[in-house]
């Protein structure tokens, strides 16, 4: 067993991961830190017993420093999926390397941080090649360091599933870039709890880059059938989904650009879709870390909707060896 942990700082702990990552601590009676910029942002996770809220810029190289002093450990979950060169940069580079900074300041070494799966200096997405350069600043640190890769994640309250289901409640049809590109989802408790495991059990050095993935291997225009099948969309049939041309793609993801708020598609999104998101087989596991990843069927009615026709599917698709 690792030394025992008393009190944890999680980065992006008011997220989409972070909130879950929280209340696992939480309940191993582990004290949590979560800075945020603004108290509101931190609704869902300030009412949890042994956590408290700061708001604290962690940009700031002297206030992550001082913010992570009295910590026993650093989870770093900050991560963005739209934008240009230099917001990637900020919050996947300059971060982990003020990060980095601030542990050999104050003596905290034990971090866990969540990369992505795909992450490669030579990748064709800025976000790809962002994550790995991060990677590279933190190894490059001397810290006690386990990286975490996981694929696309899924989880009663993302905005991966839950999003295709609404979109198919509007659109009669579905054009979809990428569709043909696979994922290999992974259910947010299973990623939370690999950062709890990385945290609080020893590993050996050659366990440090993890793939966290799921066990399905699917395409994104099969992720969005099942989400409207789940949903009972449309009688459980869901929506025509179109596939578009890689330049019909790029149209898509321009207008986008134009929509007011978050896009959904980004062409940096679309970047990344030219290889697989799937593990390499070359790397451990969330086996390793003692996790047997939940399937797509066994999460994804419970939150979609409790539809046993997308369990009669994903087991008829893996038969016929679609997955």
């Amino acid at each position: 067993m690792k030394k025992t942990l008393e009190k944890v700082l999680v980065l992006g702990g008011t997220g989409f991961v972070g909130r879950h990552v929280c209340e696992k601590l939480m309940r191993l009676n582990i004290r949590v830190t979560v800075p945020t910029r603004r108290r509101s942002n931190a609704y869902n996770v300030q009412a949890l017993p042994m956590l408290d809220v700061l708001e604290v810029d962690i940009h700031d190289p002297a206030a992550l420093a001082a913010l992570l002093a009295g910590h026993d450990a650093v989870v770093n979950l900050v991560a963005v999926l739209h934008g240009d060169e230099a917001a990637f940069e900020r919050a996947h580079v300059a971060l982990p390397k003020k990060l980095a900074a601030a542990c050999q300041q104050t003596g905290v070494t034990r971090v866990v941080h969540i990369s992505a799966l795909g992450a490669a200096v030579d990748g064709p997405s800025m976000y790809q090649r962002s994550k790995a350069r991060g990677e590279a600043v933190l190894q490059a640190a001397g810290l006690d360091l386990t990286i975490l890769r996981p694929s696309v994640i899924f989880g009663a309250d993302d905005k991966f599933l839950n999003l295709f289901a609404k979109l198919q409640t509007i659109f009669p049809v579905m054009p979809l870039a990428g569709a043909n590109t696979k994922f290999q989802p992974v259910w947010v408790e299973d990623v939370a709890q690999a950062v709890v495991n990385s945290l609080t059990k020893q590993s050996s050095p050659e366990n440090r880059v993890i793939e966290a993935s799921g066990p399905d291997v699917i395409t994104l225009k099969e992720l969005v059938q099942l989400s409207a099948i789940a949903a009972g969309i449309n009688r459980g049939r869901g929506r025509p989904v179109i596939a578009l041309s890689p330049f019909l793609g790029k149209l898509q993801a321009m207008a986008m650009r134009l929509l007011p708020g978050e896009p959904l598609i980004s062409q940096d999104n679309l970047d990344s879709m030219q290889v697989d998101n799937v593990g390499t087989g070359k790397l451990p596991n969330l086996q390793t870390l003692g996790i047997t990843p939940s399937a797509l069927a066994a999460i994804v009615p419970t939150y979609l909707g409790n539809n046993s026709v997308l369990r009669q599917q994903l087991a008829f698709r893996k038969t016929a060896g679609r997955f």
